[in-house]
């Protein structure tokens, strides 16, 4: 179990660490006995599941549910800097043993047990942490020459170097690898196909297309527009400058082959050295960025023990996507699952933060305070996760972070004043997380029984799901071809005013991959096909997400949403409709729509269910989804099969 032992200076603050330290881990019985971290013979953590619930293992072999803090460091060097003010433990305490107690006693005071990513290392906070090595970026195996044979022994080299102070420790639960890598397919092929010649990477890279293309140079130039002279592989070698996507051709597919490849090296040469350098420890990969590629979460797979990600949580009210988590189980086989790092920001905050992006943010503290603690729950009832981490200990700095991120994520502000509402609606969460969990078996698979459109009002210009009844609205049973996995999640609800759909999805789209002029081709977009028979005949339409020609050097692209209905080929406007993208733009794509019912050709609600198709397709065709399991094109166009879906009664 935790030690919890606090220094003499703050023997007052002891009492209610150890009070709350009993109910931290489960199950409690036990507690205390016989092992503890500090006396444990051994530093090894383990991964059981008990009943399909995933559990972290203690060295002593208690079931472990994470509940962590990122960032439990003290803060900056100095308290200004740059213009900026930021937060800086000696600004508020006399010595570094009197913050260390302060906020040790804080943090399990508020029902948290685990230091994360960015924090102290134990043998200063006396937690389990999980830290960050930051060993491919560190090994320069990232963005440089992955198959350089020089790269394994630098990773190597690097992991022992890194790996040293926590070897042994048995507070140390494992480590993540990296943070944020991203897998971001169209950058990591823009980037190698722009290397010189030496380069092993970029010889790899001329090596698979050949490959792929069966050395047929014609075949190649059918998915892709070379650089101007170019007209052989080997002048592709040689070139420095990337070919582009060609408009309706599948060159995405072996873009994404080359993901793979790259994404494999990185896990196997990254495992490798890990558990040459601490074999007891657990491996927990790259912390993904709030958005995963499928391919790269494949390759992921054999080489961790546990699957990290970093999440942006989907609705002010606490709302996790379903399709999320469960494309990772189906994607590594059911690993464990770790969120590494998931934050609430709101615009009411003593930092002066001014939550410069697409993070989650809302307009108070109590809002904020509600919606992180019904999202602490809802990770501990997803049965893979096996704890979830908050980021971070203390706000961004007033006038923000170097690189320009400036949110109010801190369970202290700047001035170290914690947001009461916050702290006071999370340690009541946290304490009960690990029986939540416990409980969590079936909670990922889908309900039985015949299911209906609900009913509510939804307004789809306030930029938000909010109002959305998600768990009744949740469209069940989308399918994807092969070994690809849905990729969002659809919701559906009516009204007397018209039908609404809203999409929470993931996809990537970068701005240099595709040669075209200056409109973007319909055909290369994320789109939705929707189809709905309401009693007069089939009608059938499209929600198309067009990026900017041009994207933005310091915000996210404006990408826009396009509604239409489709009859003899054309895209015509829908009299009424309103569709609205808004969100992170990318790589979390959410958008919502609602559709009159003059628009099907009816007065109002109908009387009789509804036959409905609906589908999506990613960037460049790159993958799709459906209801039925053929691909949306077809399955829209084919209207004997739609299904019938009634609407729920009001309330």
């Amino acid at each position: 179990m935790v030690s919890c032992d606090i220094p003499l200076l703050h023997v007052k603050t002891a009492a209610p660490c150890l009070a709350l330290t009993a109910v931290l881990l489960f199950p409690p019985a036990g507690f205390g006995r016989t092992c503890t971290l500090a006396t444990s013979r051994n530093s090894r953590w383990t991964l059981v599941s008990d009943d399909g619930v995933a559990w972290l293992v203690t060295p002593c072999g208690e079931r472990f549910y994470s509940v962590g803090i990122n960032g439990l460091d003290g803060g900056a060097r100095r308290r200004r800097a740059g213009g900026r003010i930021q937060y800086h433990w000696p600004t508020f305490f006399p010595h570094f043993g009197a913050w260390l107690g302060t906020t040790r006693a804080r943090v399990l005071g508020w029902g948290f047990n685990t230091a994360s990513a960015g924090s102290l290392p134990p043998r200063v906070l006396r937690l389990p942490v999980i830290p960050n090595l930051d060993l491919g970026s560190t090994a320069r195996f990232h963005w440089v020459d992955p198959f350089d044979p020089a790269a394994e022994r630098r990773i190597r080299a690097w992991a022992r170097r890194l790996i040293a102070p926590y070897r042994g420790d048995p507070h140390r639960i494992g480590y993540f690898t990296d943070n944020e890598v991203g897998w971001w397919s169209g950058a990591l092929f823009n980037f190698y196909a722009t290397r010189p010649a030496a380069n092993h990477t970029k010889q790899r890279l001329v090596a698979l297309l050949r490959e792929h293309y069966a050395d047929d140079w014609s075949r190649f130039k059918r998915d892709f527009v070379p650089p101007a002279g170019v007209r052989s592989f080997e002048a592709l070698l040689e070139r420095h400058e990337r070919p582009r996507l060609r408009p309706g051709g599948a060159g995405v597919q072996v873009i994404r082959r080359w993901t793979a490849v790259v994404a494999e090296r990185y896990y196997r040469l990254i495992h490798e050295a890990v558990r040459a350098a601490d074999p007891d420890a657990l491996i927990f990969g790259d912390r993904l960025p709030i958005y995963y590629d499928p391919v790269a979460v494949r390759a992921m797979a054999p080489w961790v023990d546990a699957i990290a990600t970093n999440y942006n949580v989907d609705s002010p009210d606490g709302w996790v996507a379903r399709y999320y988590f469960e494309g990772l189980r189906q994607l590594t086989g059911g690993k464990p699952v770790l969120v590494s790092e998931w934050f609430f920001a709101a615009q009411e905050n003593r930092s002066g933060n001014r939550n410069n992006g697409h993070l989650m943010t809302v307009g108070t503290q109590a809002e904020r305070a509600r919606g992180a603690a019904a999202a602490a729950e809802r990770f501990a009832r997803q049965p893979a996760v096996v704890g979830s981490h908050w980021f971070q200990y203390y706000d961004h700095p007033r006038g923000g972070r170097e690189d320009g991120e400036d949110y109010d994520f801190g369970l202290v502000d700047i001035d170290d004043r914690p947001y009461e509402e916050l702290v006071a609606a999370l340690a009541r969460a946290n304490v009960h997380l690990a029986a939540i969990h416990r409980e969590s078996a079936g909670y990922d698979r889908p309900p039985g029984g015949t299911w209906a459109v609900p009913r509510a009002d939804i307004d789809p210009g306030d930029h938000s799901l909010g109002e959305w009844p998600k768990d009744a609205a949740l469209v069940p049973e989308l399918a994807a071809p092969g070994t690809e996995v849905p990729f969002g999640d659809f919701f559906l609800a009516w009204s007397d005013k018209g039908l609404a759909l809203a999409l929470i999805a993931m996809d990537y789209y970068d701005p240099n991959l595709l040669a075209y002029g200056t409109e973007f081709p319909r055909d290369e977009a994320f789109r939705v096909d929707w189809g709905v028979d309401a009693g007069r005949g089939p009608r059938r339409f499209s929600l198309s997400i067009i990026p900017p020609k041009v994207f933005p050097k310091k915000s996210a692209p404006l990408m826009r949403a396009v509604f239409c209905r489709h009859e003899r080929g054309a895209c015509d406007d829908v009299p009424g409709a309103i569709a609205t993208y808004f969100g992170s733009d990318q790589p979390r794509i959410t958008v919502e729509a609602v559709l009159p019912w003059s628009a099907l050709g009816i007065d109002g609600p109908p009387r009789k269910p509804l036959r409905m198709q609906l589908g999506a397709t990613a960037f460049h065709r790159s993958r799709w989804m459906s209801w039925n399991g053929v691909p949306p094109e077809a399955a829209i166009q084919d209207a004997a099969g739609w299904r019938d879906i009634p609407l729920a009664p009001s309330p």
